[in-house]
């Protein structure tokens, strides 16, 4: 709760960059790489979007995604060829999402895209956040603020937007797959759902541009055309199947 400020300015970010051209990158190392690789991954069926509107980014590339690469988060120089790579652009918006807040990789990413030009946000989940605006938090020693501080970005104004999820410490003490990546998960899903919310992309709660691609979606899809045009569902069928399933071409008719 005490992000929902930050979560509605993420939202209003992503959403102003998509509806300008731009697209949203998710960057992270390990669970936080999976769970923005997820969200990414269903844009497209969900709110019949591009899957270049969203995409995730995880430090490692594909094979990280089902086993773990000890140390690949450890690469800034990797995190910032990722954004080369993909042709980031000042219009885009890069989400860095590290839950203790110094993964190099994602780092190293953020930078990238700052030297672009293009916006930024930082999603953690460590109380320090001045680490991550540079500044060593008063319990860390002299040495240690300076690897701090060579791995973090240097000023608040790095990045356009800090939300730290703050979830205390895990039950099994350091991993953050756990309270961490549960709550990533979620803020996650409130900046991308919301963002397509802004854009237009349902009506109401109903997905009015999803894609029904399987029996189950076009069971779903059946039921938003019956719901939203107040008829039976052989009739809702008969519109999705003259629209070639494209549920906003079937409501349109009288």
């Amino acid at each position: 709760r005490q992000c929902v400020g930050q979560l509605a300015r993420a939202i209003e970010l992503s959403a102003g960059v998509i509806g300008n051209g731009g697209r949203v990158f998710y960057v992270g190392a390990g669970t936080s790489g999976r769970l923005g690789v997820l969200d990414a991954a269903e844009i497209p069926p969900t709110f019949g979007a591009s899957p270049d509107l969203f995409q995730g980014i995880i430090a490692g590339g594909a094979s990280a995604l089902g086993r773990s690469i000890e140390g690949a988060e450890d690469d800034a120089r990797a995190g910032a060829l990722a954004m080369d790579e993909r042709g980031v652009k000042p219009e885009d918006l890069v989400i860095g999402i590290s839950a203790s807040g110094r993964a190099a990789f994602v780092i190293g990413a953020l930078r990238r895209a700052r030297e672009i030009a293009a916006q930024t946000i930082f999603i953690t989940c460590n109380p320090p956040v001045p680490v991550v605006a540079g500044v060593a938090p008063a319990t860390t020693s002299p040495s240690a603020a300076g690897t701090a501080a060579s791995t973090a970005p240097s000023s608040t104004e790095d990045c356009t937007l800090v939300i730290n999820l703050a979830v205390g410490p895990e039950i099994v003490t350091g991993s953050t797959r756990l309270k961490a990546g549960t709550a990533t998960k979620v803020a996650l899903n409130i900046i991308s759902t919301g963002a397509m919310a802004r854009l237009g992309r349902v009506r109401g709660n109903l997905m009015i541009d999803l894609q029904p691609t399987n029996k189950k979606l076009r069971e779903r899809a059946i039921g938003l055309v019956s719901q939203l045009a107040r008829c039976d569902r052989e009739s809702a069928r008969a519109r999705l199947e003259r629209a070639d399933w494209n549920l906003r071409e079937a409501l349109k008719e009288e």
